[in-house]
């Protein structure tokens, strides 16, 4: 595969990594977390289903089946693109160790889905699990980014002011940190479990009240379930904070770093949409679909703040087809002598 089939690969994998974070989140509101076995089942519900190698027709099961296997597909891609940065096929500068760093991530979310199944669902470890598949989908635009084709002008890669870099991975990780609090939040819910009531957990511990909270602003300590809800959105306060102040220092910046500018008013508007879904959440009754579309586009708005962070920080072009060598350009000064 030459460099080209690689960039190509390396994109499907972001893709699929993206589909499979979305499928994960239909596993969660669907109740389908625990479809292949209940707490403590061991190897019987991991990564085997209810002890067989193929579920049986069970809904639940079919569905948690699928994002394993899915999940298996991903990390079937990520170990190809792993060995062919090890070949020569493509100059990969810098893409050995990242490739070999995300073979490493993709297992250990393996391992810590199946523990998540073992321990009941347990928040800590959803909002664990979430964050590392952050990660992993974080390590893959990186790895896009680094084998894109030199096709990008110069005047795209002028450098970034410092301010402007710092303001940009400041979001980008209350961005993650925010997810992260949402997943957390997603795992008092119970879906999936024995003791699962519509309306438990701390969807609406607020309410149906955003953004005052039991009509207040952010009543820290009314309970255990208001303050893990009031931290989701006290990160997403930060967030949008954050997020406004680098899109007007991109702006102003952005006759010398268009690339950047660019990618912040993307940013920006995927923030407000975001938003604007997490109110709808709160304010309607508990859909599935607007949960998972909460999810899908909170990744995306993830991918928006790092890929700004990563333009911001000059990642260039790393792959190229291998070409025979050029003949050293003497100096002018040299040829003159």
């Amino acid at each position: 595969m030459n460099a080209a089939g690689f960039r190509r690969l390396a994109v499907a994998t972001w893709v699929a990594t993206f589909v499979l974070i979305v499928l994960g989140g239909i596993v969660r509101v669907s109740g389908s977390g625990l479809g292949c076995g209940p707490e403590g089942s061991g190897f019987h519900g991991w990564p085997f289903c209810n002890g067989d190698l193929v579920p049986g027709l069970d809904l639940n099961a079919v569905i948690e089946y699928a994002h394993r296997v899915a999940a298996g597909l991903v990390g079937l891609m990520i170990l190809s693109l792993f060995l062919l940065a090890q070949s020569r096929r493509v100059e990969a500068r810098g893409l050995r160790p990242l490739t070999a760093g995300l073979l490493v991530l993709v297992v250990a979310q393996a391992g810590l889905g199946g523990l998540t199944v073992e321990e009941g669902l347990d928040e800590r470890l959803v909002a664990a699990h979430l964050g590392l598949a952050m990660l992993l989908l974080g390590g893959l635009l990186l790895l896009v980014r680094m084998s894109a084709s030199a096709r990008s002008t110069s005047a795209d890669h002028r450098r970034s002011s410092k301010g402007v870099r710092w303001l940009a991975w400041a979001t980008a990780v209350i961005v993650l940190a925010t997810i992260v609090a949402g997943g957390y939040m997603a795992g008092t819910q119970n879906y999936g479990r024995p003791d699962y009531r519509l309306g438990d957990g701390a969807h609406h511990a607020c309410g149906k009240e955003f953004p005052t909270c039991n009509g207040d602003f952010m009543p820290f300590g009314q309970s255990r379930l208001v303050d893990i809800h009031l931290t989701h959105r006290a990160f997403m306060y930060l967030a949008v904070l954050l997020t406004i102040a680098l899109v007007v220092a991109a702006q102003r910046r952005r006759a010398t770093a268009p690339l950047v500018a660019r990618r912040a008013r993307i940013l920006g508007l995927l923030v407000v949409l975001q938003v604007l879904l997490g109110a709808l959440n709160v304010w309607l009754d508990e859909y599935e679909l607007l949960i998972v579309a909460h999810l899908a586009l909170g990744t995306l708005v993830w991918a928006a703040a790092l890929d700004t962070a990563l333009a911001s920080s000059l990642v260039r072009a790393t792959v190229a087809e291998p070409t025979a060598a050029q003949p050293a350009v003497r100096p002018a000064a040299a040829r003159a002598s």
